[in-house]
């Protein structure tokens, strides 16, 4: 897996992986920024999201869950003094569907938490990872 991130101007970046796939980041006008893209402490968080979403999605999915709407929502508190690096994070999985039982999502959860995801075994140790579920009856 490889990465390319070039400048462009202000303090715009694009960054492009391997896979061919690119992204706009950039920074607030208060430090030189035009807000014409992400920042990439949020991308982190959306990282940790997608990750941790695709292995629960994809549990779900062998357990005959009958799902109709998946979110994650993360949210991520970070030091007030430099480097500003997340001290706690929170990962809500918002599962919504018919007959959707709990224990599957209470174990797709659990082993996308502590055995699967890449990106949030990345940052354990080094931020509180939280995690729950809730379930949409519809």
């Amino acid at each position: 897996m490889d990465a390319k991130v070039t400048f462009v101007d202000g303090m715009q970046f694009v960054g492009e992986a391997s896979s061919g796939h690119s992204i706009v980041m950039d920074a607030d006008y208060e430090v030189g920024g035009r807000d014409t893209g992400l920042r990439p402490s949020e991308l982190l968080l959306i990282g940790l999201g997608g990750c941790t979403g695709m292995d629960t999605i994809s549990i779900l999915r062998k357990k005959k869950q009958e799902v109709s709407g998946f979110e994650l929502k993360v949210q991520g508190n970070k030091a007030s003094s430099h480097p500003k690096k997340f001290e706690e994070i929170t990962v809500e999985f918002i599962v919504k569907g018919k007959n959707i039982s709990e224990e599957a999502v209470k174990r797709a959860v659990e082993l996308s938490m502590t055995k699967y995801c890449s990106v949030k075994h990345t940052l354990e140790g080094v931020a509180k990872i939280d995690y729950k579920y809730t379930i949409v009856e519809e």
